[in-house]
């Protein structure tokens, strides 16, 4: 596909999002810009899943915005009443994987565990009731529910984890309620296995390694990223070349 072809018509129709919508002031150099950027970064995060085009778009539910409907300081957001991904024009490089982790946490919410509410997250619902039990039986359920343990619980599983400890005692310290989400976690914890897989990708994901937030062991440090990256590839892995089999 030549340069000239990268537009969100083009990637809506590749990836088969449910819509793509424009934010009234972004000019058309900006669109034409942000498009191949998108589309770089899309195929970026199609390789590091090893899957194909309808992971990314969560099986054609999932809608993008870019350059609308933003918040002052805020350089990207989901919102699951309407499953969509929004990045902001001047600030969103570097936000992608860690919403579309969102938005994909949030697309398993109900089909991961038995009587879970469609507005609910995956990684949520497993820190409230681990027990496998709850759990609709599945290889892949049960290799996502590890990814949660490795993100969410020490190696033993006896206690919370680095990455959790030190999202508390940061919320604590600023008297809020935001980085030990368990869904903040673990979108963070995908940003750090996505900079692993595909580090020059930099509109997909940035800030995990070096950041003032990387710093202050925001994002899963030595073994604990290790395991989790495991966690993942083997997650990933294993659910890509399912969805791969079913368009092949």
């Amino acid at each position: 596909m030549t340069q000239d072809r990268f537009n969100f018509v083009a990637i809506r129709r590749q990836f088969d999002f449910r819509g793509i919508e424009m934010g009234r002031w972004v000019t058309p150099e900006e669109r034409d810009r942000a498009a191949v950027n998108f589309h770089q970064a899309l195929h970026d995060l199609m390789d590091a899943l090893q899957g194909p085009e309808h992971l990314i778009s969560l099986r054609g539910t999932l809608g993008l915005q870019f350059g609308k409907g933003g918040q002052r300081g805020v350089a990207a957001h989901y919102m699951p009443a309407t499953r969509q991904l929004a990045l902001a024009k001047n600030a969103g490089a570097g936000s992608l994987a860690h919403e579309w982790f969102h938005a994909f946490d949030h697309y398993m919410g109900d089909k991961m565990f038995y009587f879970a509410s469609s507005s609910s997250f995956a990684s949520n619902n497993w820190l409230q009731e681990p027990d496998s039990s709850n759990i609709k039986s599945h290889p892949l359920n049960t290799l996502l529910a590890d990814s949660f343990k490795s993100i969410l619980l020490s190696p033993d599983g006896n206690d919370t984890s680095e990455l959790f400890q030190a999202s508390k005692h940061i919320d604590e310290k600023h008297n809020i309620f935001y980085y030990s989400k368990p869904e903040e976690m673990c979108a963070r914890a995908f940003e750090a296995f996505i900079e692993d897989t595909k580090p020059a990708s930099r509109f997909l994901v940035k800030g995990s390694k070096y950041s003032e937030e990387a710093k202050a062991g925001l994002y899963p440090q030595g073994q604990q990223r290790e395991a989790i990256n495991q966690a993942f590839r083997d997650y990933f892995g294993l659910l890509g070349g399912a969805l791969a089999r079913e368009v092949g």
